[in-house]
């Protein structure tokens, strides 16, 4: 219909001949209700989440991954793998900042990396992997038996199907208190190294 001509009935348009129709006004939509917040989901973590599996370290020693590496400590752990080009090396870089700055300041801290590939990941290689990166005392690169880590990850609530999907987060926890929380494992060391201070306050 011609956008000049209006009629109220049933007919053809004057103008360009279109046969008309009769539109109905359509009824006015009822207000969309505002969407409610997003839930921010407080950490429901518990040490008790914790699975004590059977682990290797990078100097081949047998540990128990709850009872030796967490119990009663302030820890901060990441997710890595050594074939990675990804994010796993600015992840490790960062970790030996965060070691480095938290020594300067005195904080006690257990630092974890858990290999998502294990079956590659042998303690040689996360020993070499370590060294490259300066690793110093108090930090422990996890590998083992892949049934054990892939328990371990999945207590964590890190567990992925493959192991490029792996996400850049690190667990950071005061055992002792039973207090977790999860950070961006790309933010400044800095930032990281107060969340840790933060954490190994909680009593």
């Amino acid at each position: 219909m011609h956008p000049n001509v209006t009629s109220s009935k049933p007919g053809r348009c004057p103008k360009c001949g279109m046969e008309l129709r009769e539109v109905k006004p359509e009824p006015s939509p009822s207000p969309t209700p505002s969407p409610s917040p997003a839930n921010v989901e407080s950490s429901s973590f518990s040490s008790s989440k914790i699975p004590n599996a059977h682990i290797t370290d990078q100097n081949g020693q047998q540990l128990n991954f709850y009872n030796d590496l967490v119990k009663g400590k302030t820890v901060a752990i990441n997710f890595i793998f050594t074939t990675c080009t990804a994010s796993c090396p600015p992840l490790t870089a960062t970790f030996r900042r965060v070691q480095q700055n938290a020594e300067q300041r005195g904080l006690p801290l257990q630092l974890i990396s858990i290999s998502v590939d294990p079956t590659i990941d042998t303690p040689e290689r996360l020993h070499a992997f370590a060294e490259k990166f300066n690793a110093g005392p108090g930090w422990t690169f996890v590998t083992g038996d892949k049934n054990e880590i892939d328990t371990l990850l999945q207590g964590l609530g890190a567990a992925v199907s493959n192991k490029n999907d792996h996400t850049p987060m690190i667990m950071i926890g005061n055992d002792s208190a039973d207090y977790w929380t999860r950070a961006y494992g790309l933010s400044s060391p800095s930032q990281l190294v107060e969340l840790i201070a933060g954490a190994a306050a909680r009593k």
